[in-house]
């Protein structure tokens, strides 16, 4: 059979989980996810882990931080003056919110901490910080 090499289009099944060993993502209930290996779709540890496989393989591999989203940042954490927000707007611990840059664009961040007269946001990506557990499935190569 033909193992998966850089430049292949593949398709594969994973289910992602943090340490604690709960799950964070997969697409065992969908399609399966589609891919180019060495474009940077995906984390660098995955495509690494998909190299190799032969359509049929099933692996689990740990993926460090590193090659997954990266160290948490505190430096990304954000003390915003809460007269910056909208004076309807009610923010809590954990929630998601868009943030515009003054170019227009936008990304996200989660509320951190609020105060009476801050909000903290954390930029950093959610998984960032941790290593991930994945079981993939190469499905097919393309």
């Amino acid at each position: 059979m033909t193992q998966a090499k850089q430049g292949d289009t593949v398709k594969v099944h994973y289910t992602g989980k943090l340490a604690d060993g709960s799950t964070f993502d997969s697409s065992a209930e969908t399609e399966p996810l589609k891919f180019t290996l060495g474009t940077g779709q995906v984390i660098p540890g995955f495509e690494v882990a998909v190299v190799g496989m032969e359509p049929g393989d099933t692996k689990t591999t740990t993926i460090p931080a590193d090659q997954a989203y990266g160290p948490y940042d505190d430096d990304m954490l954000l003390e915003v003056e809460r007269t910056q927000f909208p004076a309807e707007m009610d923010p809590q611990v954990g929630q998601q919110l868009q943030v515009r840059q003054a170019d227009g664009e936008t990304f996200s961040v989660i509320v951190a901490g609020v105060e009476a007269e801050s909000i903290t946001l954390d930029a950093n990506r959610p998984l960032a910080g941790q290593d991930l557990t994945f079981e993939i499935r190469l499905v097919e190569i393309i």
